[in-house]
Formats: C-alpha cells, structure tokens, sequence
C-alpha cells in the first residue's frame, strides 16, 4: 500500500521525471521551430519513390528506426527496417535503386552507417540522414539531411540517449503523418494494415455483418395494441420492436423503457396502440456502415438498439449493443 505521505526524499522521483519531461518537450518545440525545405525534400523524394523506404541505424537510433519503419508501413509508405552491421554482410540485397534509405545516427559519425552509405550511393539508392550534426560526415553524405540535433539530453550526464531518441521518433511520425495525408490514406486503406484484432473489427466490420435482420426484428404497425406489441418483443427476445406502416417505412421505436413507463403510468394494456406511448423519432443506420460509426450513434444518444434501414427509410434490420460486444467492435 502506498504511503499517505510522500517524503522529500520520494518526491526527487516526482521532481526528476517532470525535469525530464520539460526537457524533451523543449526539444520537441525546437524541433517543430527547426523544420525547413529539406523536410519538405523529403516528403516529395519519398512520395515520388516506386521502392520501400529502408530504415537503419544502431543502437538506440536503430529501435528507433525500427518503430518509424512500423508506423510508415502502417500508414501506405511501404518500409522495412535494416540492420546496418548485417547489411553490410549480405543483407546489403534486400536494397534497391529504387529504394530510400533513411539513414539515423544522432552523431552523424556512425561507422557502419557511413560505410553502408557509401556503397548504396554508389547503386543510385538515394540516402535522407537524420543526425544531430549538420556537419558531420553522414549528414555530407546524404542527398537529403533532417537536423535532429537536441541542445542536451534529458540524462543529467548529457550522456544516454534520452531527448535525442524521442526527437527522432518526432520526425518519423511528422514524415509518416504528413505521407499520409498526402496519400489521401483513409480509415480502410488504414484498417487493410491492421486486420487482426480489435481496431481491425472497428475498421472493417460494417453494420450487415452483425445485424439482426428483417426476420429477426420485432415490426409491429402503429395501430397494434400494447399487449400483441409486447407478445412480438418477447418472440423475438430482443427488448424492443419497430413500428412500420404497410410499405415497411420505419415509423419510430418501441423500447423496453417504453413499456417500463407505460406500466408505471397505468396504461390499458389491452387498448392502448403503441403508436401512443413509441418514439416516432428514432436515429437509424444503414446496413453499409461501419459497425464503429453505429456504435458511436448509439454511445452518443445513450441508447442500445438502433433500427437499420435503406436508402428509402425502410426497416432492414435492428442492431443491439450486444451485438457489437459480441463481434470485438466494443
């Protein structure tokens, strides 16, 4: 249990991390402030590029590109990433002319990377480097250079990689992003990256696939009397019912706290038509939605039965909030 009192002697943690925390959002800030043309360079070489964006570095820079290599993959930039030692003992094939490579060394003095550098300029394969020194080797080197250069790590011995590595991360998520909205990529060319798991299901799923459909829906007419409109609800166990004209033109929504109400106002069952005590205002969706933009109608109005219907407003189907517990959307 943690004690009601923190000491002095705790509170150095709590004092330490917001140091840190104020240090690397200043180099995030200087960063932002730093972008240039070579950023937007950048952005045009990649987009123009027919190959994959080819990520490397070592050591800390290399986990780094690791990540960046992710999030341009996920986002239509197609990028993987490359160990430089390995590189440079076989793995130097999986690079094409028509590839870019980027290139990270906060230094710019990496051995490995100078070496690779070297020998896939001389295959045409054009080279971004990401480096803390504009006027390091590696930066020379390169056709494009992105200045990633911190004034201080947030390790007070100005030794591990600290601000460096998260403003590094920054630019690869800049570059990702602003590719992306060039791109036009959108929620479905997003969810085709991520088809297992629960942001998959919310991507691809649309409301057709988990639906209940017209056979299964409780309809009822506007003139049916409560108690033949509560015998449809318990047939079709689903806590609610439509209410339809002859053309099947959804009308409005009966709901189980509808019935609730009636009975604690003492409503004649027997001659009451549920047309009187329904909400002939309803939300609806279509069954060509997405499951997530049905759910998020039904989190928004606080509701957990959504009637489905066509184009012309008629009754297809119903939807209930278990039903996208069930499917993993929720």
């Amino acid at each position: 249990m943690l004690a009601s009192k923190i000491s002095d002697e705790d509170n150095s943690f709590i004092i330490s991390a917001r140091q840190v925390i104020q240090d690397e959002q200043k180099a995030i800030q200087t960063l932002a402030n730093r972008l240039d043309h070579n950023f937007i360079f950048a952005c045009k070489t990649l987009l123009a590029s027919t190959g994959r964006v080819v990520i490397t570095g070592m050591g800390k820079s290399g986990h780094i590109g690791n990540k960046i290599a992710a999030t341009l993959a996920s986002t239509g930039t197609p990028s993987f990433f490359v160990h430089p030692s390995e590189a440079l003992h076989g793995d130097l094939g999986m690079i094409t002319s028509d590839d870019i490579v980027i290139a990270i060394s906060n230094s710019g003095a990496t051995s490995e990377l100078l070496m690779l550098s070297a020998v896939i300029k001389r295959q045409h394969t054009k080279v971004i480097a990401m480096t803390g020194n504009l006027n390091s080797d590696l930066a020379k080197l390169a056709d494009i250079h992105l200045d990633i250069g911190v004034e201080k790590e947030a390790c007070p011995l100005d030794l591990a990689p600290t601000s460096s590595t998260t403003v590094t991360l920054v630019m690869g998520d800049a570059l990702a992003v602003a590719l992306l909205k060039a791109r036009d990529f959108t929620p479905e060319d997003f969810a085709r990256s991520h088809p297992g798991g629960r942001l998959g299901r919310r991507l691809l799923v649309h409301v057709k696939e988990v639906m209940h459909d017209r056979q299964d829906t409780p309809l009822v007419s506007p003139d049916t009397v409560l108690t033949k409109a509560i015998i449809e609800m318990t047939k079709k166990n689903l806590g609610t019912t439509l209410i339809i004209d002859n053309k099947n033109t959804l009308l409005g929504i009966f709901t189980d706290g509808d019935l609730r109400r009636a009975f604690e106002d003492g409503t004649n069952m027997s001659v009451t038509t549920i047309a009187e005590k329904a909400s002939m205002n309803c939300h609806t969706a279509q069954a060509d939605d997405l499951a997530v933009s049905a759910f998020n109608i039904m989190q928004d109005n606080a509701i957990t039965v959504l009637p489905i219907v066509d184009s012309a407003n008629r009754a297809v189907g119903i939807l209930h909030m278990h039903d996208l517990l069930k499917s993993g959307i929720i």
